[in-house]
């Protein structure tokens, strides 16, 4: 699934970001070479952050 239009950042690059550290949106797209931009889709991203944090 898409997460950023924007960017073209999927859920499973986020996920993947969020376990290699990231603990906002703003430095899982930084992780993917990113900037965030509109910002629309920052409540899904912290929501699968969340989850992958507790996961851990």
């Amino acid at each position: 699934m898409i997460v950023c239009v924007c960017n073209a950042i999927r859920e499973g690059d986020v996920r993947a970001a969020a376990r290699n550290g990231a603990s906002c949106p703003t430095s899982a797209y930084r992780a993917r070479g990113c900037k965030p931009r509109c910002g629309q889709c920052f409540s899904f991203a912290r929501e699968i952050i969340a989850q992958e944090r507790g996961a851990a």
